[in-house]
């Protein structure tokens, strides 16, 4: 009887396993990584992120009209983990200065514009919103139409004070700057 018992929860404890790695990778193909890097005049810029597609859906918009992301809802700029920023030189964001290190940045969209947070909250995953009282600080930035972009990008771009970070996904685009200080 032990022997049977045994042996179903090792068949179960396998098939969670399995189910586990299939989830994940199902995931990640659907919103493979991405990554965006550039170094100049001694600061570098690294940017992992995940980059969901558009496929046939509204991207932003009213919750009622069946927006992947309503306007004023979290989002962590990308899918699977939060979008996570590294500076190696203290760098500017907004009006604040802030040290060298590892950041997230998440999105709050809003008609028109992109309330973009800078955050010292590391430890979160997923679609679990951050700490807020983590949050450091805010820039709100205009967003543009743009060419239809199938899967969320972003990109570093040289800039005369620092780093740019272009974002672009849908028929939409906006961009961060990253001041070197």
């Amino acid at each position: 009887m032990k022997k049977k018992l045994l042996i179903g929860f090792g068949i179960l404890v396998v098939l969670i396993v399995a189910f586990m790695v299939y989830a994940n990778n199902r995931n990640r193909t659907l919103s493979p990584p991405g990554e965006a890097s550039l170094s100049i005049g001694g600061m570098e810029v690294n940017v992992s992120y995940s980059r969901p597609s558009v496929r046939n859906r509204m991207i932003f918009g009213e919750e009622e009209e069946g927006a992947l992301q309503p306007y004023g809802v979290y989002w962590r700029l990308g899918a699977n983990e939060p979008t996570l920023v590294e500076v190696t030189s203290d760098f500017r964001f907004g009006d604040e200065s802030f040290v060298a290190g590892k950041y997230v940045i998440y999105a709050i969209p809003r008609k028109g514009e992109m309330e973009i947070r800078l955050s010292s909250d590391l430890r979160f995953w997923g679609y679990t919103e951050p700490d807020y009282s983590q949050d450091l600080a805010t820039v709100v930035v205009p967003v543009s139409r743009n060419e239809h972009v199938e899967q969320f990008t972003i990109e570093t771009q040289e800039a005369k004070r620092g780093v740019e970070l272009k974002f672009a996904w849908g028929n939409y685009q906006w961009a961060l700057m990253l001041e070197k200080k």
